[in-house]
């Protein structure tokens, strides 16, 4: 199964790192987020990975093109034979494939553009730029449950995010972004779509959270897996030197993973 992983955008609020580098690739304790929740997934046996790329994408194509000298001990031999030796080969059991799905696409644009990588069949999509410590093959359970199209882990983590509007049997009935409420659930990624949602998706100037979202709620088939454990998004540099914090004292609550 694939996961899909929206890595496009600009980062505008946290500007003093994304000058130079896609917001997912910024680093927490020398690793770019995109790893973290890559190495997330794959702790729960998800090892396929679609990225959607769009601003400064060539850094995300660089980092993974040279990821085992990242990963590695190296020798480098200038004398006679001009070589190179790689030492102590760390690598991951992943297959990632990265798109450029274009500078100003909107979300729903990016996930329509990666169509011919997913296929015909269920995938799993997050943001990259925040990171859970939800046990992702639940949420896949769950999803297989309802029968419906969508599910979208649901999160509350306060009140300068938009909420979800969620009836007695989990359905969500309302989808609402950026509203200024405090306390509700909001859409906090790690969701489970059956192709047919890309259908809900008329192009590039669609933003995902919006039109396709709205109108899979309005038909009853969006559902929230509600989840009150650890998420955090990586919005500004506060956002980053918290994270930072929690994995310098070993206690990053989405860290599953063993070194």
């Amino acid at each position: 199964m694939k996961v899909v992983i929206l890595a496009g955008g600009y980062g505008t609020r946290i500007s003093e790192e994304s000058m130079t580098k896609p917001k997912p690739m910024i680093e927490i304790n020398g690793k770019p987020i995109l790893w973290h929740i890559m190495k997330e997934y794959s702790h729960y046996g998800f090892q396929e990975f679609v990225i959607c790329a769009g601003y400064k994408q060539h850094v995300i194509k660089e980092f993974f093109a040279n990821y085992y000298l990242h990963r590695s001990d190296v020798t480098f031999d200038f004398t006679a034979e001009n070589s190179m030796t790689v030492h102590n080969n760390v690598a991951e059991p992943w297959k990632v494939t990265i798109v450029d799905t274009g500078l100003d696409t909107l979300t729903g644009g990016r996930i329509k553009r990666v169509k011919e990588y997913i296929g015909d069949e269920t995938f799993l999509l997050t943001y990259g730029d925040g990171v859970c410590d939800v046990n992702i093959r639940d949420v896949l359970d769950f999803h297989r449950t309802h029968g419906k199209l969508a599910t979208m882990t649901a999160v509350q983590p306060g009140g300068r995010f938009g909420t979800l509007e969620i009836n007695q049997n989990n359905t969500i009935q309302r989808f609402a972004e950026k509203r200024k409420e405090d306390g509700g659930w909001i859409n906090g990624g790690y969701m489970v779509l059956e192709p047919q949602v890309l259908e809900y998706i008329e192009g590039d100037q669609t933003t995902f959270e919006k039109e396709p979202l709205e109108r899979l709620s309005e038909e009853g088939q969006l559902v929230a897996y509600k989840y009150d454990g650890f998420w955090q998004c990586m919005d500004t540099m506060k956002d980053k030197m918290y994270l930072e914090e929690l994995l310098s004292v070993g206690q990053a609550p989405w860290k599953v993973w063993e070194d």
